[in-house]
């Protein structure tokens, strides 16, 4: 940071410069085992994890957790994009019931930073992109609204309860459907969440709605938990679940948000939600709050996601192969 007015600074991205305002401010007060972090922790944080964190969020709408006086303060989830922003950061406009929201689009590092200073601390992704298709062979489908149309598909495993224990059953279960969409013929990718579980992700190849993709997610869920319906439910009602692990697929649906990849909880300690590599579900000290702003840039460099092919899946073979297991 260069100095600026005042107890403010300014930060270069690229070719731009971003002030950020009272850089000193606690937004992660410490406490029980927890260190403090200001906005100037996040500001430096997000400038290193930068080259990590954008590929996951370009082109895709976002909805932003703000906490603007830090975790002990009032906190709310903006979806439109405020008038104020600068002119230079991208904006989508989608459709809602009723009209259209207009959402803050990160592309680069300047944005993030933007977002930082608005003290955005978690970014929500929408699990398409508002971009254009590279042009092939066209068709009625190619013209669909590709925003319409996911490249992820999300697993969340939601453990029932708190602590090591509860994470095992997580980790137990991130096995069992690796296993299932290896069987399919799916690549997949782990993440820790930062707050409680793991994601499950699936990278598609567009050619699917969010209606089909979710069926499709519901069905491998549904045949997980009837494998092992002692540990594992799809049942969406706290009181209908018991001890048992919720595999929620509900977020595979238009308007829905994951968070991002390398992005920051709003939770004591502030943890990370970090890819990490199907090698590292075995090691012991592994749990969905892992890796924090502290640390997360280090992991990031060891690149975990490497061998997740960078083509998404078509999810027609691997319907076929689902409905075969069915009998």
């Amino acid at each position: 940071m260069s100095a600026g007015s005042g107890s403010d600074r300014t930060v270069r991205a690229g070719r731009r410069s971003v002030e950020v305002r009272r850089p000193d401010k606690v937004l992660f007060p410490g406490g029980r085992g927890t260190r403090a972090y200001t906005k100037g922790d996040l500001i430096e944080y997000h400038r290193a994890v930068a080259p990590f964190l954008l590929p996951h969020v370009r082109g895709r709408p976002l909805m932003l957790d703000r906490r603007p006086d830090g975790l002990g303060g009032p906190a709310f989830m903006q979806k439109n994009t405020p008038g104020h922003y600068p002119e230079w950061i991208t904006r989508v406009e989608v459709g809602k019931e009723g009209g259209t929201v207009t959402h803050t689009v990160c592309d680069d590092t300047a944005t993030l930073l933007y977002l930082v200073d608005q003290a955005s601390i978690t970014l929500h992704r929408w699990l398409s992109r508002a971009d254009l298709r590279p042009p092939r062979s066209r068709s009625r489908e190619d013209d669909a609204d590709p925003v319409d149309r996911p490249d992820r598909l999300i697993f969340d495993l939601d453990p029932s309860g708190e602590g090591r224990d509860a994470f095992e059953t997580v980790r137990e279960t991130a096995r069992l459907l690796g296993e299932l969409l290896d069987e399919l013929r799916l690549p997949s990718a782990l993440m820790t969440t930062g707050s409680r579980g793991l994601h499950v992700i699936v990278p598609l190849d567009r050619r699917q709605g969010f209606d089909e993709v979710r069926a499709f997610a519901r069905d491998v869920a549904d045949t997980l938990a009837d494998a092992h319906p002692d540990r594992l439910t799809t049942a969406a009602r706290k009181k209908d679940r018991g001890d048992r692990l919720y595999l929620d697929v509900q977020r595979n649906a238009y308007a829905q948000t994951a968070v991002a990849p390398w992005t920051v909880r709003a939770l004591p300690g502030a943890p990370v939600a970090a890819p990490v590599s199907w090698e590292q579900l075995d090691d012991p000290e592994l749990h969905a709050g892992r890796w924090t702003v502290a640390d997360a840039v280090e992991h990031a460099r060891t690149d975990p996601w490497r061998g997740l092919p960078r083509r998404g899946r078509a999810l027609g073979p691997a319907r076929r192969r689902l409905d075969a297991l069915g009998g």
